[in-house]
């Protein structure tokens, strides 16, 4: 049996690990897109390190992008079979690769543009809005807690991640005659305090783990409570500079987060009396799927739901639909706050809210999440005097701020409480994914302490035999 990583692989998005089986069958873990490589995305997007025709099986952990945005592209490449999630996820994973293909579509028009002024050939979209209609038939809804044959000698357990609405980690047990090995794939571990949802759950002693480590290396912000961090960079950018704050925020997770928080705010009769746009059709669609799931949220969430029906409102929500609305709120002089996705702000409508009012001091943008390096929101965040949005040099004017506490991925300390519930000595190979190399070495060495030994870090396109 052999494993190869072709995503997520040494940097954090892309997603996609691929299993061959005894027998010679194939199976894909995730199949995500990459996001913020800079030049290199689109490069990276269209480049397999395989067959889709040749894939057997497909196992999706949770609905984020960068771990489904390519199924699309797989099955019109030639992927035939099956794509297993739990029922949210497929419920959230509908919409979010329908508005990844607008995207796609709309990316490509303005890249042909400027392909064309200089005598370069077009390009095409990774995928359409009917390739991303045409991929939901394959989806196959898998409930927690059950084990479920795929097929003979292969079978999985979901349990849940914790990290969005419906994200699973799988595990896998693969048998060989009378062997049988014990294959976990964590996909993105969630918080052991997270605002929403239920914690981690426990798994199975494996023999193979593939784990994420985004924060490898580092600790979140709990020092003081993510409403009172959002009200005071409210009250900064709106109450005292009379500006509009701009939030970037992913429309799974993130956005709910967040209205949650000032909902919150509201309750306890502390939210400024101002207008809160979610501009972003796919969050409104997102949180409406994310509220047809109160069983996922923690006993927190279960308590305020017998005192407010909706968590996820309040006084001055409002939601933004057509274009044209949207590009009302450019005419709009502050205070007020908008939400809008994307997270990392490379692409969707809060872009160009940024492209808009960023050379304006009055003005404020707030991240929220983690930025891939090469991202329009890391880029903020490093300090640059000048950024590139829609190919013009923009001053950077705006107020830039940033909210750590609010990720929806575990931090060190939730990784290593997610393996404690397994033997070092029975690990076999612990794989090490979708993290930066330096975090991921960081947390290589803090993982050898607790007696794990065969630790690796793999490169995009490794292969290995387990």
């Amino acid at each position: 049996m052999k494993i190869s990583f072709h995503g997520a692989a040494r940097t954090v998005t892309g997603s996609k690990h691929l299993l061959t089986l005894p027998g010679g069958k194939k199976l894909l873990l995730d199949c995500g897109l990459f996001q913020g490589m800079g030049k290199d995305t689109d490069s990276f997007n269209r480049e397999w390190g395989f067959d889709p025709g040749q894939i057997d099986y497909m196992i999706l952990s949770h609905a984020h992008i960068d771990h489904s945005g390519l199924i699309p592209k797989l099955i019109k490449d030639g992927y035939k079979g099956k794509i297993y999630c739990t029922p949210a996820t497929q419920e959230l994973t509908t919409v979010l690769l329908e508005d990844s293909a607008v995207i796609q579509e709309d990316e490509v028009k303005y890249d042909n543009k400027q392909r064309a002024m200089h005598g370069l050939p077009y390009l095409s979209p990774l995928y359409t809005v009917e390739d991303a209609k045409q991929a939901i038939p394959a989806f196959v809804k898998v409930n927690y807690g059950e084990w479920f044959k795929i097929d003979d000698g292969l079978e999985f357990l979901f349990t849940d991640a914790g990290h969005i609405i419906g994200s699973a980690c799988v595990h896998l047990k693969v048998t060989d005659g009378n062997k049988t090995k014990r294959i976990t794939f964590s996909g993105d571990i969630g918080r052991y305090r997270d605002v929403i949802l239920k914690s981690p759950g426990e798994f199975p002693q494996a023999d193979i783990i593939i784990m994420e480590s985004t924060y490898g290396n580092s600790l979140h912000d709990n020092t003081s409570s993510t409403p009172d961090q959002l009200l005071a960079w409210i009250e900064k950018a709106c109450l005292q500079k009379k500006g509009k704050l701009i939030i970037p925020a992913f429309s799974v997770g993130r956005t709910q987060e967040i209205l949650y928080d000032l909902n919150q705010l509201e309750l306890e009769r502390r939210l400024p009396d101002l207008d809160y746009y979610v501009d972003s059709p796919l969050s409104t669609e997102a949180t409406q799927i994310v509220k047809n799931y109160p069983q996922y949220f923690n006993s927190r969430i279960q308590k305020v739901l017998k005192s407010d029906n909706d968590p996820f409102s309040f006084k001055g929500l409002k939601f933004i639909k057509s274009v044209e609305e949207s590009k009302m709120l450019n005419f709009r002089s502050g205070p007020y706050v908008i939400i809008s996705a994307s997270g990392m702000a490379d692409a969707g409508r809060v872009k160009h809210h940024i492209n808009n009012n960023i050379e304006n001091s009055r003005n404020t943008i707030l991240l929220t999440g983690y930025c891939e390096p090469h991202s329009l929101g890391a880029r903020l965040l490093s300090g640059k005097k000048e950024v590139k949005i829609f190919g013009t040099e923009r001053e950077v004017h705006a107020e830039i701020g940033q909210i750590r506490s609010m990720s929806a991925h575990g931090d060190y300390e939730d990784m290593c409480q997610w393996l404690a519930c397994q033997d070092p000595r029975s690990i076999q190979k612990l794989f090490l994914v979708h993290g930066e190399y330096e975090v991921q070495k960081a947390f290589q060495q803090r993982l050898s302490r607790k007696g794990f030994t065969e630790i690796i870090i793999p490169e995009r396109h490794f292969e290995i035999g387990i």
